[in-house]
């Protein structure tokens, strides 16, 4: 089966009507999730840390999906972009970034928290109100390294080591909301992020080895992940971690 089948997995008017905003949708995995949910008739809002990130996502893509530029170290302006939406369906926290080699340097590790993780805690709690007018749903973006350790990358591995436990807490903190609060954790997946270990050839091997498909992952195979958890599908949901792995975590 081709891996690249995202319009015939779903019904393609599956969410229209509703309104989404996908925090670091402008590349990699994030752009992936929020094409993905336009094209199933979503309204989305996809946002960028940069001008020149926006820009390039905005070329050639859907009228159902608009790119902001946002910072999520900054709170005031979290809460700005949010109170643009006073009723949301779905929140997807994907904003992250990796510091390979250097985030032994605790300023760099702190950096790292900062926009992994204490980011997606500002994206949360700035849309709980509009999420619960609509009982709507968080899917965080997690990691294999929610469950294993990166000796090179220690502020990444404790990042999404804290999404899958802020994931689980905020389900049952939003519960009593009717939003439901899930995680994906997406296993080597072809985007810019693993160029570099596609491009290492021991690293490449050793990671084809361990993957039981055998094969490196796409964004649309995590997107139709992210379509399912934010469904009627998942309506009983809730706190989970989903790996989307190709079955590397089960080796």
């Amino acid at each position: 089966m081709n891996p690249e089948y995202p319009e015939t997995a779903f019904r393609t008017d599956l969410f229209r009507g509703c309104r989404a905003l996908v925090v670091g949708g402008t590349s990699g995995i994030g752009h992936g999730i929020a094409a993905a949910f336009a094209r199933h008739g979503a309204e989305v809002c996809a946002t960028g840390a940069t001008e020149a990130e926006v820009a390039a996502a905005r070329e050639g893509a859907s009228s159902r999906l608009a790119f902001r530029l946002l910072d999520v170290r900054d709170s005031a302006a979290v809460a700005a972009l949010v109170d643009g939406f006073p009723e949301l369906d779905l929140l997807v926290n994907c904003a992250g970034i990796i510091r390979r080699n250097d985030e032994h340097d605790p300023a760099v590790f702190a950096a790292v928290i900062d926009i992994n993780l204490t980011g997606m805690m500002r994206a949360c709690a700035a849309a709980r109100p509009a999420l619960a007018r609509r009982r709507g749903c968080i899917i965080n973006i997690a990691s294999l390294l929610t469950f294993t350790g990166g000796a090179l990358i220690p502020a990444y591995a404790a990042s999404k080591g804290g999404v899958g436990q802020l994931t689980k807490s905020l389900a049952l903190a939003y519960a009593a909301d009717g939003i439901r609060v899930n995680a994906l954790a997406p296993g080597y997946i072809v985007t810019p992020l693993t160029d570099a270990l596609r491009a290492d050839p021991a690293r490449h091997a050793a990671i084809l080895a361990r993957t039981a498909l055998n094969r490196w992952g796409t964004k649309a195979e995590v997107a139709d992940a992210a379509l399912f958890l934010a469904s009627p599908a998942a309506r009983y949901v809730t706190g989970t971690i989903l790996p989307v792995d190709g079955g590397y975590l089960a080796s």
